[in-house]
């Protein structure tokens, strides 16, 4: 044991032997203080941090050597403050925006650490600070109170030391649990892991050593309830904490757009480098052979030809920079932000019942929204409201149950006026079925009913509230207690129950619990009048083996069930056995000698619980519906016709969440389901023949889905053992030996990654893949794997803080909230309260998020590129000289900038119902269709095409040209103003052509352009602004002069006419020939639009729920280990929160490994 804690006593943790080295010489304890950070700046290390992260945009990097460049005299073409200005308005929204997220994590970090608890100092308790608690500390905790650290349970002012919990802020469900040990000493136990599931250790106290596990923990997060006060010693403390290590690093998360374009400037770089290469080439022979003889072109400088043509080299650099404009960033970023503010303003994502709208808890992901390929979902809470509801039953063969809201109710639901114990909240149809009961008269309904109150492990508190280890369990208790059998309280060996008027202990002889492998459990109960006798529910596949030949109505029993699993029902089975006083005594001396078994106590308690599982009487079936969030598998089915690939990781058992998966419709009747344990995935080194990557893994045609358990996970990619034979080796000083194939385990790391490789290629074949029992670490696992081999965008969503490592390691985080705990949401990019709306986000928001910015980009480029190709082709004409005026500046702030940035902001292509009906508009997105290098390079050489006609038609025209009044219009500065008025009708009227949705906004964005063009090119020709600024502005009159001569109009025609023809031919051949999913959506807008609309008032009132032929899953989600608890006299409690209701109090206390 490596981590050693000693009650009380600070000073010990901080002997040299606990020290280690952090830098140089500079050590510290390895004991972490606790408080916690999750910020990433602090008042000294913003500036230069923020800076550092924001420079690692190459764009930034290129736009500050440019502002270098521009602050040198013999090679700037443009005032130094052009770029300046646009770089720290780029640079300093995006820190504002990073500073204002990371005080909010500041502030929750200080609210947390400035939490008061009390700790034993100097022998008495006083008041401390969360952030002030350090490792040894005992600490006083009081009903209500969060818990600081990963304390031991040391004492409680309950009965048998108990204490109770609610894990909500943990894991995103809403139940309790317990954890009881009362003694203190020095403490050995194992190092700081994020092992939610796991704890060992040993106490020394009074010389005698103690064990340690799990249950005598109280974890960071859990809250105190029901339990006036309990003591604890703090064991691990702030970034030690289980919690804590299970959070993950906070991940920069970068879109694949980001990333393109990152390569894209590089690209342009590249070929701004080559052309100014070129041009100053062409400049230095020009001044050898031309400029040098040229007595009017004498500077006074005495240059030599190469000087300048290097001078020239740089200045082409910042004249042609406008290839990357650092407008490109502002604009992306004003985008951005406006697509987040639009789900922020969605009605149709608000949830009235929680005033919870919908939430983007970033700007930068939003076009990634549009390109999801896996979604990893959780499942208690997030598609799964956790409530289970009593829906149906057979007894004795005989299904009696009808519900409420069903077609056939003709009668009222059940007055329970009758039962001052009944939930009223319970609703039921079949009044013949209560009168049934009531009477007495019906001994099989007795015997139903009584089973259900007695054979479970539910508590009951001073308030009739009951506390369950799974939901199912206390929907069926609570059944029971409508009808008349009413669970009262219990304790280690006696249960009390209300029968009628009537009020029975039961002396409880022993409880067999459940676990995975036996799918039952049963009690042994001695009957007031002396009787033994064993009540047994369970899974159908296990109950049927063990009944006794002379069993009555298995056949009825069995229709019903397959009737129930048709409607995708939990069902268990219920039986009964006579036990003679002979036979219990003889088991019972077997029962003691198997829980004393040192070695594989699991499996000699198993052998002897199968021992008295015998010749059971069967009595009926129950039925439960697990209950679903409202629209998940509709949202589930439409998600899957867009080709995203849904998988559910969780921490329940598998037959829980296979059962869900068809509750969803994640799983259908036409899939071929594949468990883990049955599936054999050996390394290709290991195949006879190597597989081809093409080879698929699942022969057989039709849809396949997967399901597997974390402990395949582990064991398929050597995780768990290859770590323990590590440490064992470690420890005993010897190097990891070689492994053969023989042996099962990697031969090394490439063997090991081919594995990896095999199963992501095996999984990600299936239409839906299941992972149950896993880990918060094993669930991010899963995401990195697909990440990391299948390069594709992934989407995690979870409630809890136990989905947190996922959230961060997926390239998209979604929580969900509403919920009690808010780690998810607030370690998400954006949060929501139903998973229904994740439908909305990607069909809509996202998908018209990834459509717009692409369209954005590709137009931008294009702009960009005709604009300033216009000066490479004058450079042939100008002696390759770098000089340029005004409209470079003006041409990406005013003139084309805010058309392009609407289509960025408002266009769509269908609106919002449409594309939530055709999901197949969602596939672009998946592919990256619409902006990658095959659009960036269209984009370039249209540019290339539009600057070569801007710049020669225009030059044709003047070349020995005679104006209306005699003169030649051939001057620089009427050339000037044809090519650009020419630039502009042209780039505004092609984002009109590439316009899908006209508002008039667009409209007035257009040609408000055009007329703001028109007015600052007349001003800077104006008299006026020449007298104010006669240096700068020396062409008095130039722009009217040129624009009074009809043949310069019609040149401008021309040129704007030549260049938009291609383009507008190429759109129409396009969509006619060859058109898009979207295409035909658009040109059959109306009769689609007019279609939903009608569906719309036709739509069927109720939802109904559809047959499959399957056999449900049993009604069974708690996991081993509640016996134990019950036998042992704990017991765990809870009053109600939230409404009235004896279904909103019942809770599910999670295992472990369902944290």
């Amino acid at each position: 044991m490596g981590w050693k804690v000693k009650a009380n006593d600070r000073a010990y943790h901080q002997l040299p032997e606990f020290q280690k080295k952090v830098f140089l010489c500079i050590k510290k304890s390895r004991y972490s203080g606790n408080a916690i950070k999750t910020y990433k700046y602090n008042a000294l290390t913003f500036i230069p941090l923020n800076l550092y992260e924001q420079f690692k945009r190459v764009a930034n990097v290129y736009f500050l050597a440019l502002l270098i460049l521009q602050i040198i005299p013999d090679i700037t073409t443009l005032p130094w403050y052009t770029t300046l200005i646009p770089l720290v308005v780029v640079l300093g929204i995006t820190a504002i925006k990073d500073l204002v997220d990371d005080l909010a994590r500041h502030r929750m970090d200080k609210e947390i650490n400035n939490r008061k608890t009390e700790v034993l100092l100097d022998g008495r308790f006083e008041s401390a600070k969360w952030r002030d608690v350090q490792v040894g500390d005992v600490v006083r905790l009081k009903k209500n109170d969060f818990i600081p650290a990963d304390i031991l349970m040391l004492s409680s002012s309950n009965p048998n030391s108990l204490c109770y919990v609610e894990t909500a802020e943990l894991d995103g469900f809403d139940p309790l649990t317990l954890n009881c040990v009362g003694l203190t000493g020095l403490i050995e136990c194992e190092e700081p892991n994020n092992r939610l599931d796991k704890f060992i250790g040993t106490m020394l106290w009074n010389r005698e050593r103690y064990p340690l596990d799990l249950d005598n923990m109280l974890l960071r997060g859990c809250k105190i309830r029901n339990t006036d006060v309990c003591h604890g010693l703090v064991i691990f403390a702030g970034a030690d904490t289980k919690i804590m290590k299970n959070g993950g690093k906070t991940r920069f998360k970068r879109t694949k757009i980001d990333e393109l374009m990152n390569y894209m400037v590089y690209t342009i770089f590249a070929l701004l480098v080559l052309v100014a290469a070129g041009l100053a080439i062409g400049h230095t022979f020009w001044y050898d052979q031309i400029g040098a003889k040229a007595w009017y072109l004498f500077d006074g400088k005495g240059y030599s030809a190469s000087h300048r043509g290097f001078l020239s080299f740089w200045g082409y650099i910042i004249v042609l920079n406008t290839m990357v404009p650092i407008s490109l960033y502002v604009s992306v970023e004003v985008i951005r932000l406006g697509q987040s503010k639009f789900i922020n303003w969605d009605l149709q994502m608000y949830y009235a019942d929680k005033d919870t709208p919908a939430k983007a808890r970033t700007t930068t992901l939003n076009e990634q929204l549009g390109q999801i390929e896996y979604i990893f979902s959780d499942k208690t809470g997030t598609l799964t409201q956790n409530i289970m509801q009593f829906k149906k039953c057979t007894i004795a063969g005989r299904s009696l149950v009808r519900i409420a809201g069903s077609k056939s109710d003709l009668f009222p639901p059940v007055d329970w006026s009758w039962n001052r114990y009944a939930d009223k909240m319970f609703q039921f149809m079949d009044h013949s079925l209560v009168a049934t009961v009531r009477s007495g008269k019906d001994k099989d309904a007795m015997e139903f009913f009584k089973l259900l109150s007695l054979c479970h492990t539910v508590m009951v508190d001073e308030d009739m509230v009951y506390q369950a280890a799974s939901p199912d369990e206390g929907a069926l208790v609570t059944a029971a207690r409508n009808f008349g059998y009413v669970f009262l309280n219990r304790t280690q060996d006696t249960i009390t129950i209300q029968e009628g008027d009537k009020e029975n202990s039961y002396e409880m002889l022993a409880l067999l619990d459940f676990n995975s492998d036996r799918k039952r459990m049963s009690i042994i109960l001695r009957f007031p009048d002396g009787r033994i006798r064993l009540y047994c529910k369970g899974a159908d596949t296990v109950i049927y083996e063990r009944l006794s030949a002379e069993s009555k109505h298995t056949k009825s029993t069995q229709t019903a069930l397959d009737i129930f699993a048709n409607e995708t029902l939990r069902t268990l089975c219920l039986c009964y056995k006579d036990i003679s006083a002979g036979e219990y005594e003889a088991w019972e001396r077997r029962h003691k000698e198997a829980q004393v078994v040192l070695a594989d106590r699991d499996a000699a308690l198993d052998r002897v619980y199968e021992d008295i599982e015998k010749n059971l009487m069967l009595i009926g079936a129950t039925a439960i519906e697990d209950k679903l969030q409202d629209g998940v598998p509709e949202t589930i089915a439409k998600l899957a016709k867009a080709d995203i690939k849904i998988w559910v990781l969780t921490g329940d058992k598998k037959e829980t969440a296979e059962n869900i998966g068809y509750s969803c419709s994640l799983l259908t009747d036409d899939m071929q389901i594949h468990y883990g344990e049955d599936v054999k995935v050996q390394p290709q080194s290991n195949r006879p023949g190597k597989r081809k990557p093409a080879d698929p893994f699942f022969t057989q045609t039709g849809k396949n889905a997967l399901i597997i358990t974390g402990g395949w996970l582990n064991e398929i990619l050597y995780e768990k053992k290859k770590k323990r034979r590590r440490l064992r080796l470690r420890r005993l000083g010897r190097r990891l030996p070689p492994s053969s194939p023989q042996d099962g385990q990697p031969m090394n790391d490439w063997e090991k990654e081919q594995r990896q490789v095999d199963f992501v290629d095996m999984a990600c074949e299936c239409e839906a893949v299941i992972c149950c029992r896993v880990t918060p670490k094993q669930k991010a696992n899963v995401v990195s794997l697909v990440k990391k081999y299948k390069k594709a965008v992934t989407l995690s969503i979870g409630d809890g803080a136990n989905d947190v490592n996922m959230i961060k390691t997926a390239d998209i985080g979604v929580g969900i909230s509403g919920q009690e705990g808010m780690q998810a949401v607030m370690s998400s990019d954006y949060a929501f309260a139903q998973f229904r709306y994740l439908e909305r986000l990607l069909l809509v928001h996202g998908r018209w998020s990834y459509i717009r910015m692409c369209k954005f980009l590709r137009f931008f480029f294009f702009k960009n590129f005709a604009f300033t190709l216009v000066h490479f082709w004058f450079s042939f004409f100008s002696g390759y000289s770098s000089q340029v005026n005004w409209f470079i500046t003006l041409y990406n702030l005013c003139y084309s900038s805010l058309p392009v940035l609407l289509v960025g902001l408002l266009d769509q292509d269908v609106n919002d119902k449409l594309s939530l009906r055709f999901p197949k508009l969602y596939l672009p997105g998946q592919q990256g269709s619409l902006f990658n290098y095959k659009n960036f390079f269209i984009s370039l050489f249209h540019g290339i095409f539009v600057s070569l006609i801007i710049f020669f038609i225009p030059y044709g025209a003047f070349l020995q040209t005679m104006g209306q009044d005699g003169e030649a219009p051939s001057d620089y500065q009427s050339f000037a103003v044809v090519t650009a008025s020419s630039l502009i009708f042209i780039v505004n009227l092609q984002i009109s052509l590439d316009t899908s949705y006209w508002t008039f906004v667009n409209c007035f964005a257009v040609l408000g352009s055009i007329a703001i063009y028109f007015g600052i090119m007349f001003d800077i020709h104006s008299a006026g602004i020449h007298v104010i600024f006669p240096a700068y502005f020396t062409f008095t009159g130039a722009a009217s002069n040129a624009l009074r001569q009809p043949y310069l109009w019609l040149t401008i025609v021309l040129t704007v006419g030549i260049s938009l023809l291609p383009v507008i031919c190429i759109q129409f051949l396009s969509k006619t020939i060859w058109p898009s999913v979207g295409d035909q959506v658009q040109r059959n807008r109306k009769k689609y639009e007019a279609d939903l609309e009608r569906e719309e008032r036709e739509k069927a009132p109720a939802f109904q729920r559809g047959r499959r032929s399957r056999r449900s899953g049993y009604a069974f989600s708690h996991s081993q280990g509640y016996a134990d608890l019950i036998s042992s006299g704990r017991s765990i409690r809870r009053k109600p929160t939230g409404r009235a209701g004896l279904q909103q109090s019942i809770r599910e206390v999670p295992h472990a490994e369902n944290i």
